[in-house]
Protein backbone atom coordinates (compact mmCIF):
# COMPACT_ATOMS: atom_id res chain seq x y z
CA UNK A 1 0.00 0.00 0.00
CA UNK A 2 2.60 2.44 0.39
CA UNK A 3 4.75 1.78 -2.35
CA UNK A 4 1.23 2.50 -4.41
CA UNK A 5 0.53 5.59 -2.60
CA UNK A 6 4.53 7.14 -3.08
CA UNK A 7 3.80 6.07 -7.14
CA UNK A 8 -0.02 7.56 -6.63
CA UNK A 9 1.97 10.80 -5.25
CA UNK A 10 4.31 11.31 -7.99
CA UNK A 11 1.50 10.81 -10.75
CA UNK A 12 -1.05 13.50 -8.80
CA UNK A 13 1.74 15.97 -8.76
CA UNK A 14 2.61 16.61 -11.63
CA UNK A 15 1.04 19.66 -12.50
CA UNK A 16 0.82 21.33 -9.73
CA UNK A 17 4.00 21.13 -9.36
CA UNK A 18 4.84 23.19 -12.10
CA UNK A 19 2.92 26.50 -10.28
CA UNK A 20 4.99 25.62 -6.91
CA UNK A 21 8.00 25.63 -9.32
CA UNK A 22 6.87 29.23 -10.44
CA UNK A 23 7.11 30.32 -7.10
CA UNK A 24 11.19 29.01 -6.56
CA UNK A 25 10.48 28.00 -3.05
CA UNK A 26 14.00 27.47 -0.63
CA UNK A 27 15.02 23.77 -0.12
CA UNK A 28 14.06 22.59 3.16
CA UNK A 29 16.87 21.75 5.36
CA UNK A 30 16.53 17.92 6.00
CA UNK A 31 17.66 18.46 9.63
CA UNK A 32 14.72 19.78 11.64
CA UNK A 33 16.50 21.53 14.32
CA UNK A 34 18.05 23.79 11.65
CA UNK A 35 14.18 24.20 9.93
CA UNK A 36 13.13 25.34 13.56
CA UNK A 37 16.22 27.80 14.15
CA UNK A 38 15.63 30.10 10.72
CA UNK A 39 11.84 30.10 11.51
CA UNK A 40 12.39 31.82 15.16
CA UNK A 41 15.10 33.80 13.59
CA UNK A 42 13.45 35.17 10.52
CA UNK A 43 9.25 34.78 11.33
CA UNK A 44 8.29 33.99 15.19
CA UNK A 45 11.25 34.70 17.08
CA UNK A 46 13.34 32.23 19.82
CA UNK A 47 10.38 30.72 22.30
CA UNK A 48 11.81 31.48 26.05
CA UNK A 49 12.90 28.57 28.42
CA UNK A 50 10.08 26.74 30.26
CA UNK A 51 8.74 28.10 33.40
CA UNK A 52 11.23 27.53 36.82
CA UNK A 53 8.05 26.48 38.33
CA UNK A 54 4.20 25.38 37.28
CA UNK A 55 0.96 24.14 39.25
CA UNK A 56 -2.73 23.51 38.38
CA UNK A 57 -6.05 24.03 40.45
CA UNK A 58 -9.75 23.46 40.14
CA UNK A 59 -11.41 26.85 40.61
CA UNK A 60 -14.84 25.69 40.37
CA UNK A 61 -16.85 22.48 38.58
CA UNK A 62 -19.07 23.44 36.09
CA UNK A 63 -22.38 22.42 36.65
CA UNK A 64 -24.56 20.74 34.31
CA UNK A 65 -23.10 20.97 31.33
CA UNK A 66 -22.89 17.41 29.76
CA UNK A 67 -24.14 14.10 31.87
CA UNK A 68 -20.84 11.90 31.03
CA UNK A 69 -18.57 14.31 31.46
CA UNK A 70 -17.09 16.69 33.91
CA UNK A 71 -16.23 20.16 33.24
CA UNK A 72 -14.01 22.25 35.35
CA UNK A 73 -12.92 25.86 35.16
CA UNK A 74 -8.91 24.99 35.89
CA UNK A 75 -6.10 28.04 36.71
CA UNK A 76 -2.19 27.20 35.95
CA UNK A 77 0.22 29.30 38.26
CA UNK A 78 3.57 29.49 36.23
CA UNK A 79 7.14 31.15 37.85
CA UNK A 80 9.40 32.81 35.76
CA UNK A 81 12.46 33.55 37.93
CA UNK A 82 10.86 35.68 40.98
CA UNK A 83 7.70 36.84 38.96
CA UNK A 84 4.39 34.74 38.72
CA UNK A 85 1.36 34.57 36.17
CA UNK A 86 -1.66 32.43 36.41
CA UNK A 87 -4.28 32.17 33.65
CA UNK A 88 -7.43 30.15 33.39
CA UNK A 89 -8.48 27.27 31.36
CA UNK A 90 -11.37 24.80 30.56
CA UNK A 91 -11.35 21.07 31.18
CA UNK A 92 -13.48 18.26 30.17
CA UNK A 93 -13.16 14.92 30.91
CA UNK A 94 -15.60 11.72 30.65
CA UNK A 95 -16.26 10.18 33.59
CA UNK A 96 -15.85 6.58 32.30
CA UNK A 97 -12.28 6.81 33.11
CA UNK A 98 -11.41 5.11 30.16
CA UNK A 99 -8.23 6.51 28.36
CA UNK A 100 -8.87 8.61 25.29
CA UNK A 101 -7.35 11.30 22.83
CA UNK A 102 -8.00 14.58 23.27
CA UNK A 103 -7.94 18.23 21.90
CA UNK A 104 -6.12 21.70 23.64
CA UNK A 105 -8.03 24.27 21.69
CA UNK A 106 -6.36 28.08 21.59
CA UNK A 107 -9.35 29.76 21.42
CA UNK A 108 -10.67 33.24 21.27
CA UNK A 109 -13.14 33.14 23.63
CA UNK A 110 -13.38 31.48 27.13
CA UNK A 111 -16.96 30.20 26.47
CA UNK A 112 -17.83 26.61 26.91
CA UNK A 113 -19.40 26.03 24.71
CA UNK A 114 -18.59 28.07 22.73
CA UNK A 115 -19.15 29.40 18.41
CA UNK A 116 -16.17 28.33 17.56
CA UNK A 117 -15.99 24.65 19.52
CA UNK A 118 -19.38 22.10 19.71
CA UNK A 119 -17.94 21.10 22.48
CA UNK A 120 -20.51 18.44 23.14
CA UNK A 121 -20.02 16.67 19.75
CA UNK A 122 -16.77 16.78 20.33
CA UNK A 123 -17.01 14.95 23.32
CA UNK A 124 -19.93 12.73 22.31
CA UNK A 125 -16.66 11.94 19.19
CA UNK A 126 -14.63 10.63 22.33
CA UNK A 127 -12.20 13.06 22.44
CA UNK A 128 -11.54 14.51 25.76
CA UNK A 129 -11.07 18.61 25.77
CA UNK A 130 -8.84 21.30 27.57
CA UNK A 131 -9.85 25.09 26.18
CA UNK A 132 -8.24 28.47 27.09
CA UNK A 133 -8.73 31.76 25.84
CA UNK A 134 -5.85 33.53 24.03
CA UNK A 135 -6.34 37.00 25.66
CA UNK A 136 -6.16 35.85 29.16
CA UNK A 137 -2.88 34.98 28.11
CA UNK A 138 -1.54 38.36 26.48
CA UNK A 139 -3.02 41.05 24.95
CA UNK A 140 -3.63 40.67 20.60
CA UNK A 141 -1.74 43.82 20.26
CA UNK A 142 1.19 45.18 20.32
CA UNK A 143 1.53 45.67 24.33
CA UNK A 144 4.34 43.61 25.79
CA UNK A 145 4.06 44.91 29.45
CA UNK A 146 0.83 42.58 29.76
CA UNK A 147 0.05 39.11 31.13
CA UNK A 148 2.87 36.73 30.36
CA UNK A 149 4.34 39.14 27.69
CA UNK A 150 5.33 41.28 30.56
CA UNK A 151 6.92 38.65 32.04
CA UNK A 152 8.70 37.03 29.18
CA UNK A 153 9.30 40.54 27.25
CA UNK A 154 8.52 43.45 29.28
CA UNK A 155 8.81 46.86 27.97
CA UNK A 156 12.42 46.88 26.40
CA UNK A 157 12.58 47.08 22.84
CA UNK A 158 12.47 44.15 20.90
CA UNK A 159 15.45 42.90 19.56
CA UNK A 160 15.45 41.29 15.61
CA UNK A 161 14.68 37.89 16.62
CA UNK A 162 12.66 38.48 20.16
CA UNK A 163 9.35 36.20 19.96
CA UNK A 164 6.42 37.61 19.03
CA UNK A 165 2.59 37.36 20.73
CA UNK A 166 2.08 33.89 18.65
CA UNK A 167 4.78 32.30 20.70
CA UNK A 168 3.94 33.63 23.53
CA UNK A 169 0.62 31.74 22.96
CA UNK A 170 2.22 28.85 21.82
CA UNK A 171 4.06 28.38 25.19
CA UNK A 172 0.79 28.84 27.04
CA UNK A 173 -0.45 26.05 25.39
CA UNK A 174 2.80 24.07 26.20
CA UNK A 175 2.01 24.29 29.44
CA UNK A 176 -1.81 23.24 28.83
CA UNK A 177 -0.07 20.18 27.70
CA UNK A 178 2.25 19.83 30.50
CA UNK A 179 -0.90 19.42 32.39
CA UNK A 180 -2.34 16.91 30.28
CA UNK A 181 0.50 14.28 30.79
CA UNK A 182 -0.20 14.34 34.32
CA UNK A 183 -3.97 13.20 33.67
CA UNK A 184 -3.70 8.94 33.55
CA UNK A 185 -7.43 9.47 31.72
CA UNK A 186 -5.83 11.13 28.76
CA UNK A 187 -4.17 8.99 25.63
CA UNK A 188 -0.78 10.79 25.99
CA UNK A 189 0.16 9.43 23.02
CA UNK A 190 -2.81 10.96 20.82
CA UNK A 191 -2.80 14.47 21.49
CA UNK A 192 -3.67 17.27 19.39
CA UNK A 193 -3.28 20.80 19.14
CA UNK A 194 -6.18 23.38 17.05
CA UNK A 195 -6.86 26.96 16.60
CA UNK A 196 -8.60 29.06 13.80
CA UNK A 197 -6.76 31.68 11.73
CA UNK A 198 -4.04 33.76 13.64
CA UNK A 199 -4.23 30.86 16.49
CA UNK A 200 -4.02 28.28 14.06
CA UNK A 201 -0.81 30.00 13.02
CA UNK A 202 -0.25 29.38 16.72
CA UNK A 203 -1.54 25.82 16.56
CA UNK A 204 1.18 24.99 14.03
CA UNK A 205 4.47 26.94 15.67
CA UNK A 206 3.05 25.08 18.79
CA UNK A 207 3.72 21.41 17.23
CA UNK A 208 6.91 22.96 15.72
CA UNK A 209 8.32 23.27 19.36
CA UNK A 210 6.39 20.66 20.79
CA UNK A 211 6.65 16.88 19.71
CA UNK A 212 4.42 15.59 22.10
CA UNK A 213 1.13 16.67 20.38
CA UNK A 214 0.95 14.08 17.56
CA UNK A 215 -1.46 15.90 15.67
CA UNK A 216 -1.24 19.68 14.59
CA UNK A 217 -5.12 21.34 13.08
CA UNK A 218 -4.53 24.83 11.64
CA UNK A 219 -7.68 26.21 10.38
CA UNK A 220 -7.66 29.60 7.76
CA UNK A 221 -4.35 30.25 8.69
CA UNK A 222 -3.18 32.17 5.59
CA UNK A 223 -0.26 34.44 5.77
CA UNK A 224 2.78 33.06 7.95
CA UNK A 225 0.85 29.88 8.81
CA UNK A 226 -0.15 27.64 6.44
CA UNK A 227 -0.06 29.50 2.81
CA UNK A 228 3.48 30.02 1.46
CA UNK A 229 3.89 33.29 1.07
CA UNK A 230 5.66 33.56 -2.60
CA UNK A 231 3.23 34.46 -5.02
CA UNK A 232 0.31 34.53 -2.38
CA UNK A 233 -3.02 36.79 -3.31
CA UNK A 234 -5.09 38.16 -0.27
CA UNK A 235 -2.99 39.21 3.23
CA UNK A 236 0.95 39.16 2.44
CA UNK A 237 3.87 39.98 4.45
CA UNK A 238 3.78 43.50 3.74
CA UNK A 239 0.32 44.08 5.15
CA UNK A 240 0.52 41.86 7.96
CA UNK A 241 3.64 43.56 9.52
CA UNK A 242 2.68 46.92 8.48
CA UNK A 243 2.32 49.10 12.09
CA UNK A 244 -1.93 49.57 12.03
CA UNK A 245 -1.96 45.23 11.55
CA UNK A 246 -0.23 42.53 13.27
CA UNK A 247 3.78 43.06 13.04
CA UNK A 248 3.44 41.95 17.23
CA UNK A 249 2.62 38.72 16.17
CA UNK A 250 6.12 38.06 14.95
CA UNK A 251 9.48 38.88 15.40
CA UNK A 252 11.15 42.10 13.95
CA UNK A 253 12.76 40.41 11.55
CA UNK A 254 9.84 39.50 9.37
CA UNK A 255 9.52 43.21 8.12
CA UNK A 256 12.65 43.03 5.81
CA UNK A 257 10.78 40.82 3.51
CA UNK A 258 7.80 42.95 3.34
CA UNK A 259 7.38 43.38 -0.17
CA UNK A 260 10.06 40.92 -1.51
CA UNK A 261 9.07 37.79 0.29
CA UNK A 262 11.74 35.89 -2.48
CA UNK A 263 14.19 37.29 -0.16
CA UNK A 264 13.65 35.16 2.42
CA UNK A 265 15.60 32.34 3.11
CA UNK A 266 12.35 30.35 4.49
CA UNK A 267 8.45 29.88 3.61
CA UNK A 268 5.83 28.13 4.99
CA UNK A 269 6.18 24.58 3.83
CA UNK A 270 9.37 25.13 6.19
CA UNK A 271 6.37 25.08 9.43
CA UNK A 272 4.27 22.06 8.34
CA UNK A 273 7.70 20.25 7.61
CA UNK A 274 8.93 21.15 11.04
CA UNK A 275 5.73 18.66 12.58
CA UNK A 276 6.60 15.13 10.95
CA UNK A 277 7.05 12.75 10.63
CA UNK A 278 3.95 13.38 12.70
CA UNK A 279 0.24 15.01 11.60
CA UNK A 280 -0.35 18.29 10.73
CA UNK A 281 -3.68 19.22 9.10
CA UNK A 282 -5.10 22.33 6.90
CA UNK A 283 -8.21 23.44 6.86
CA UNK A 284 -9.37 26.03 3.73
CA UNK A 285 -12.72 27.91 2.94
CA UNK A 286 -14.01 28.65 -0.23
CA UNK A 287 -14.72 31.99 -0.09
CA UNK A 288 -11.31 33.07 1.84
CA UNK A 289 -9.63 34.83 0.10
CA UNK A 290 -7.81 37.12 2.86
CA UNK A 291 -5.59 33.39 3.21
CA UNK A 292 -5.45 32.14 0.15
CA UNK A 293 -6.83 28.96 -0.22
CA UNK A 294 -4.92 28.06 -3.16
CA UNK A 295 -1.23 29.00 -1.74
CA UNK A 296 -2.52 26.85 1.51
CA UNK A 297 -3.10 23.83 -0.82
CA UNK A 298 -0.17 24.55 -2.43
CA UNK A 299 1.68 24.56 0.89
CA UNK A 300 0.82 20.74 1.91
CA UNK A 301 2.35 19.93 -1.84
CA UNK A 302 5.69 21.48 -0.90
CA UNK A 303 6.14 19.72 2.30
CA UNK A 304 4.90 16.68 1.27
CA UNK A 305 8.39 15.29 0.35
CA UNK A 306 10.01 16.03 3.12
CA UNK A 307 7.64 13.78 5.01
CA UNK A 308 8.55 11.13 2.75
CA UNK A 309 11.63 11.82 3.59
CA UNK A 310 10.95 10.79 7.05
CA UNK A 311 9.67 7.65 5.93
CA UNK A 312 6.04 8.44 6.11
CA UNK A 313 3.12 9.30 3.67
CA UNK A 314 2.91 13.12 2.68
CA UNK A 315 -0.32 14.85 1.17
CA UNK A 316 -2.40 12.69 -0.92
CA UNK A 317 -4.37 14.65 -3.40
CA UNK A 318 -5.23 14.54 -6.79
CA UNK A 319 -3.77 16.72 -9.98
CA UNK A 320 -6.00 19.88 -9.11
CA UNK A 321 -7.15 22.33 -6.70
CA UNK A 322 -9.75 20.77 -4.63
CA UNK A 323 -13.41 21.11 -5.52
CA UNK A 324 -15.37 22.42 -2.87
CA UNK A 325 -16.41 20.76 -0.44
CA UNK A 326 -14.02 18.08 -0.79
CA UNK A 327 -11.41 16.30 2.04
CA UNK A 328 -8.08 14.58 1.56
CA UNK A 329 -7.45 12.37 4.84
CA UNK A 330 -4.57 9.76 3.62
CA UNK A 331 -1.41 10.90 4.70
CA UNK A 332 0.38 12.81 7.62
CA UNK A 333 -0.60 15.99 5.55
CA UNK A 334 -4.46 16.24 5.78
CA UNK A 335 -6.42 18.74 3.81
CA UNK A 336 -9.75 19.75 3.25
CA UNK A 337 -12.06 22.77 1.80
CA UNK A 338 -15.36 23.67 2.99
CA UNK A 339 -18.06 26.00 1.28
CA UNK A 340 -17.63 29.48 3.35
CA UNK A 341 -16.03 32.00 4.81
CA UNK A 342 -12.96 32.99 7.10
CA UNK A 343 -14.75 30.41 10.19
CA UNK A 344 -13.79 27.75 12.70
CA UNK A 345 -17.29 26.15 11.83
CA UNK A 346 -18.64 22.77 13.10
CA UNK A 347 -18.03 21.32 9.30
CA UNK A 348 -14.43 22.00 9.85
CA UNK A 349 -14.39 20.08 13.37
CA UNK A 350 -16.29 16.99 12.34
CA UNK A 351 -12.96 16.95 9.34
CA UNK A 352 -10.91 17.18 12.10
CA UNK A 353 -12.30 14.70 14.18
CA UNK A 354 -12.65 12.01 11.19
CA UNK A 355 -8.94 12.49 10.14
CA UNK A 356 -7.51 12.36 13.40
CA UNK A 357 -9.56 8.96 14.52
CA UNK A 358 -8.38 7.81 11.19
CA UNK A 359 -5.15 7.80 12.33
CA UNK A 360 -5.38 7.18 15.81
CA UNK A 361 -4.01 3.92 15.67
CA UNK A 362 -0.89 4.66 13.29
Amino acid sequence: VKIFLKSAFKEMTAVLQKLLDQRKLPEIPSDREAIKTILQEEIYGFLPLPPDEESFEEVKLIEGRYPEADVKLMQANVRVGKRRFSFPFILALHRDGKKRPFFIHNNFRPDFPDMYMPSEEILDNGFHLLSFCYTDVTSDDGDFTNGLADILIGSALRSGNTCGKIVLWAWAAMRLMDYAQTLPMLDHENGAIIGHSRLGKTALVTAMFDTRFKFAFSNNAGCCGDAIARGNTGETIALITQSDRFPYWFCENLKKYAGCPEAMPVDQHFLLASIAPRYVYVGSSSLDDWADPKSEYLTCIAASEYFQSKGVCGFVHPNRFPETPEAFHEGHIGYHMKEGAHFLSRRDWLQYMAYFKKHLAD
